[in-house]
Order: structure tokens, then C-alpha cells, then sequence
């Protein structure tokens, strides 16, 4: 099966050579407009690029405004102060996911509290979520969701789209509702899914993007914030060191954060937004030819969840159990087809090992199987 399986992806892009996990397409305006960014000397913080991501991306999102930040972390550690997390509050996530969700909880001064999440998904469970919460939560007289143990404010809900995967956002929403959390989405791996119909992160306060090089779309480096005009208005003046207009003066009116994207990347940004479409839909029809030829195999192939229309970002497979995974893993990477297994739980890092877990059965049962596949553009969707 697994000799079958590095034919098929070196057949998929036509090399003998190595094949990476996802590597990025220039096949557009790319080098026009970073030429024309050097060219006009805005290549930092200021420019028209800026402006133009920001707005596209609003226009392709449905997100009332859209901030660049110069990373996907910064763009979260900005969400969490906005949803009003405290030093010594906790942040609800979910244990199977990269490690930068729960590092924007720790910049706040606040510590991640993990749940579980859904095999369907790969995100977090609204259902595990809810008994969790009725088992070791209430409602202070305030409304604020409070811990019993201990007493601390249980302040923000932030899943992740895994994969590019959207989560049970209705449930989500509904819970949170319930409990008084703000809903946060880290967004950073579905760019361009949506959730019946809407893209993810617009249903929460406020979603995170990220463009890092291994993206469906790069700006090198660099996110962006999604949120309603008022908070987008706040991040905007925090993401850039809280500067009051002026024409000449430095009047910087609160403490701020240096996070904004530069021009230079914001140009890379908006030539790759205008290929989206096209890398979409090579990525989906990428997955469906895998899920093809995997169907009669003993590997399961990760589909989008139903009622969404999933990016694919990262195309994986569930082994039947961590023997097979490793030898999946082992195989096809000496072979030079890279493959990757899914992150350690966030709960067994050092960092976060003290950290209040729920039941991870699901969460426990996926890191012993998932394996990520081959997922870049296709050669034949290129220029």
C-alpha cells in the first residue's frame, strides 16, 4: 500500500525529485508588485499594498474589516486582549492543535484550559466542550463563566479549523452564547473554507488568519485579524503602536504593539490573493484524487465535514494505529515524499503540562494516527 501510495503522489507532480509537504506558488503578479513596492521605497509599514490586502481580503472573507499583522500569532495574541482575557484568567482550547494558539494565551498572561475534540473535524467538540463546562463551571452573579475549583474567570473559547477543516461552528456559538465566553477563531489553516455558505473566522467576536510560507496563500510571513468595524478599528490602532494621527508628531496614546506587515509583504500578499481561486481548486481536486485511491486502502482519508467546503489546506490520513503511522511515516520520507504526523497534544508540552485538561480521548486517539500527505498546488494549476 505504501509503495502504491509514493506512486501516486510523484504521478500527481510529475517528479522524481523531493517532494515537500506544501510549498508555495508564485505564478502571478508576485514580482510586479514587490518590484513596484521597491520601487516606490514604501517597503515597511507604510504603503498602498497594506491597504489593498486589507481591503481585498475583506471583500473575499465577508468580514466587515480586515487588519494585517506581520504573523498569524500576532494576530491572536491581538484577538485575546480584545476579547478582554486578563493575566490569570483561562482561555478554552483545544489540545490538538500548533503550538502558537496556545502562545497567544500565554502572552495575555493567561493560561489555556484544553478540550477535546471531534474525529469528524478534527476540531473542537461542542458537545465535550458543553459537558465539560456543566460538570466544572457556572455563572457568577455577574455572568461571568468561572471555574468552581479555584474560582478563575474562564474568559475566551478559541478552536482551531484543523487542516483547513471547519469545526462545529453552530455548536460552538451556541455554547458559548450560553456560557458568557468569547468565541475567538484561529483561522490561521482555512483561508477560503467555508462553513455552510460563510467563511470561517466571521461567526466568533473576532478570527485569526496566518500567510506563513507553508500556507495555502504566503506573505512570507504574516495574518490577519477579522473582525466587526468597532474592534477592527481598536486592533488596528494596537497592531500600530497606538499611534493618533498627526503630521508630524509621535503621540502614541496607550501601549502598542510594533505587529504590523510590512508593504513589501503585504505586495506578495495581494498578487497571491488574486491565484486563490485556482489554488483552491487544485487543493480539492488534489483530495479528491486521494481519497479515490485511498478509498479501498487502510488508510482513512480526512474529508471535509459536511455542510463545508474545506480548503484541504493539508490532506491526512488516520492509520490504523501508531505502528502503521510510523511505518507510513518512515517509508514514504526515505523515499523523499515528506510526510508529517500531527502535533504533539499541547498538554504534554513542558510549557503547558500543568495546564486543566478535559477528557482527550479523541484528541489522544488522532495523534496516535494522523498522518499528513503531500498538499501543494498541483503542477497543472500553475503557469
Amino acid at each position: 500500500m505504501f509503495e502504491s501510495l509514493v506512486s501516486f503522489v510523484r504521478e500527481q507532480y510529475r517528479t522524481r525529485d523531493f517532494i515537500p509537504l506544501h510549498a508555495p506558488v508564485f505564478d502571478g503578479n508576485e514580482q510586479a508588485y514587490v518590484a513596484q513596492t521597491i520601487e516606490s521605497t514604501f517597503v515597511s509599514s507604510v504603503g498602498k499594498f497594506v491597504d489593498r490586502f486589507e481591503q481585498d481580503m475583506q471583500v473575499y472573507t465577508g468580514s466587515p474589516k480586515a487588519v494585517a499583522t506581520v504573523n498569524g500569532t500576532a494576530a491572536l495574541h491581538i484577538a485575546l486582549l480584545l476579547a478582554g482575557v486578563k493575566p490569570g484568567e483561562r482561555v478554552i482550547t483545544q489540545s490538538l492543535t500548533f503550538v502558537a494558539t496556545c502562545n497567544a494565551i500565554a502572552y495575555c498572561g493567561a493560561e489555556p484550559v484544553f478540550v477535546d475534540v471531534d474525529r469528524s473535524t478534527l476540531g473542537m467538540s461542542a458537545v465535550k466542550l458543553e459537558a465539560w463546562l456543566d460538570e466544572v463551571a457556572y455563572l457568577d452573579a455577574d455572568g461571568t463563566c468561572r471555574l468552581k475549583a479555584g474560582q478563575h474567570v474562564l474568559r475566551a473559547c478559541l478552536p482551531m479549523h484543523t487542516f483547513g477543516h471547519p469545526a462545529d461552528l453552530d455548536g460552538l456559538v451556541d455554547v458559548c452564547a450560553r456560557w458568557g465566553l468569547v468565541l475567538v477563531e484561529d483561522a490561521a489553516e482555512s483561508l477560503g473554507s467555508l462553513y455552510k455558505g460563510r467563511h470561517t473566522g466571521t461567526f466568533g467576536a473576532m478570527g485569526t488568519l496566518s500567510f506563513n510560507g507553508n500556507k495555502v496563500i504566503t506573505t512570507g510571513g504574516g495574518g490577519m485579524l477579522l473582525a466587526g468595524e468597532a474592534l477592527g478599528a481598536r486592533a488596528k490602532h494596537l497592531t500600530t503602536t497606538a499611534k493618533q494621527p498627526h503630521p508630524y508628531e509621535y503621540v502614541h496614546d496607550e501601549v502598542g504593539y510594533n505587529y504590523r506587515l510590512p508593504n513589501l509583504n503585504a505586495a506578495l500578499g495581494c498578487a497571491q490573493l488574486e491565484s486563490l481561486d485556482g489554488f483552491i481548486a487544485s487543493k480539492r481536486d488534489l483530495a479528491s484524487r486521494y481519497a479515490q485511491t485511498l478509498k479501498e486502502s487502510e488508510l482513512m482519508f480526512v474529508s471535509e465535514p459536511e455542510g463545508c467546503r474545506s480548503n484541504y489546506w493539508l490532506n491526512a490520513v488516520i492509520c490504523e494505529n501508531r505502528d502503521r503511522r510510523d511505518a507510513l511515516l518512515d517509508y514514504t520520507n526515505r523515499r523523499e515524499v515528506m510526510t508529517r504526523p500531527i502535533w504533539r497534544l499541547m498538554n504534554t508540552l513542558p510549557a503547558y503540562a500543568h495546564c486543566l485538561c478535559a477528557d482527550l480521548s479523541n484528541a489522544q486517539w488522532l495523534e496516535q494516527r494522523v498522518v499528513n500527505l503531500p498538499s501543494s498546488v498541483l503542477p497543472r494549476f500553475a503557469a
